[in-house]
């Protein structure tokens, strides 16, 4: 069993946690540093991640276009930005032996592919570093002393000069349950960055496909989104959903996740110009079955079920279309409208907007306002990204600062 004195005590053995409990005790060898995780598993979240790769950060080099892709906390964050960006993130796995590579995306990933080497590099720097970690540990209550905190775990108590809070996102108030002697502000959580569920939509039936670039909006609202987009066997996913999902968060909350999403399948194309498109083909195949000539961009069975959608013949000549088909035809290419009733969480990750309110948070440094000494970090706070690995980049970031002004 740990010790009963600390200089820090980490809780929470995720992401902003290991890397806040590691650059501590890098920077401060003489303290004592203790991670405690309430489950059986460390770094269960950055396993999973990026379908067990591990979306470490993303290419935006530049801080204000980075912090664009927060949809809560993007101006607090360009203040933890000027200490640890991207930059600092490529070259702290790097200088440890994890390569990285860049996809087309931006999206930044480990050259093995493998989250394993983000969990391996974690826990062999908390090795060498001389970092204590205890799992299992259910953590009760946090209170301040005089001098400090004194935290019970699980049937003792354990007693700390600056206390680490990483606990990551909860998607519930009383994931919270911690703080409750700390009287910190809350802003209620709700789900970010998940699936569309649409039972009743026949769309379903082209799982797998994938159409890149789509344009995607939410109707009655200004949520607008662009990227790829995959149809699935309950709905919709892909970044040009996720993207909506994380920016309406609360938006979408208030629905009851009950809203119509419009989807332009030409992305950035008007009603005007795909009339030239459509126009062009039928001058060049005006004795060609409409099924066997179309837009090149779309694939053969998103082609397919749109026409059988409008109820247009698919075995009918492009001359034989008649002016109520084609404008039918261009109407649903650029402003196609399917019923959305539900979400899903996506591949098991789950992402909060919500937390910590920010206003008692000294940004500079995440130290609360009200207690010294407390620190927070992560998804804990209310902060949060889009999908392409910016989650990850800012529990890198309040990790790190903290690290920097931790006494």
């Amino acid at each position: 069993m740990f010790s009963s004195e600390y200089d820090i005590i980490v809780v929470g053995g995720g992401a902003a946690g290991f890397f806040a409990a590691i650059n501590a005790k890098e920077k401060q060898p003489n303290l004592k540093v203790l991670l405690l995780e309430k489950s059986k598993k460390l770094l269960s979240k950055v396993k999973i991640s990026g379908g067990g790769r591990c979306n470490v950060t993303n290419a935006t080099y530049s801080i204000s276009e980075l912090s664009k892709n927060y949809p809560r906390g993007s101006r607090a964050l360009k203040k933890v930005f000027s200490q640890f960006a991207v930059q600092d993130t490529v070259d702290w796995f790097q200088s440890r032996g994890v390569r990285l590579v860049t996809q087309e995306d931006s999206c930044i990933f480990p050259e093995s592919q493998s989250s394993q080497s983000i969990i391996d590099c974690f826990l062999n720097e908390c090795k060498r570093l001389g970092v204590e970690i205890q799992t299992t540990c259910h953590i009760q209550t946090i209170r301040p002393k005089e001098q400090g905190f004194e935290i019970e775990v699980n049937d003792g108590v354990v007693n700390s000069r600056n206390v680490v809070l990483a606990i990551g996102g909860q998607p519930k108030s009383t994931g919270f349950s911690l703080l409750d002697h700390l009287q910190h502000k809350l802003v209620s959580p709700v789900p970010s960055l998940f699936t569309f569920n649409m039972p009743n939509e026949s769309i379903k039936s082209l799982m797998g496909i994938v159409v890149n670039p789509v344009t995607t909006k939410i109707q009655g609202t200004k949520l607008m989104e662009q990227g790829p987009l995959l149809v699935t066997h309950w709905g919709m996913s892909g970044p040009a959903i996720l993207k909506l999902s994380a920016w309406g968060a609360r938006i979408l909350n208030e629905t009851g996740y009950k809203f119509k999403l419009q989807v332009n399948w030409l992305n950035n194309l008007n009603y005007s110009q795909v009339e030239i498109k459509l126009n062009e083909i039928i001058q060049v195949s005006a004795q060609k079955k409409i099924v066997n000539h179309k837009i090149d961009v779309l694939p053969n069975r998103l082609w397919l079920f749109l026409l059988e959608k409008i109820d247009i013949n698919h075995h009918k000549k492009w001359s034989e279309l008649s002016k109520k088909e084609y404008h039918k035809l261009v109407n649903v290419l650029v402003n196609d409208i399917y019923e959305v009733n539900g979400k899903t969480t996506f591949k098991e990750e789950f992402v909060t907007a919500g937390g910590i309110d920010l206003s008692e948070v000294n940004m500079n440094t995440m130290e609360s306002k009200l207690y010294p000494g407390l620190f927070f970090t992560g998804e804990m706070l209310d902060i949060d990204g889009i999908t392409g690995g910016f989650n990850f980049q800012a529990a890198w970031s309040t990790a790190y600062v903290v690290t920097s002004h931790i006494r």
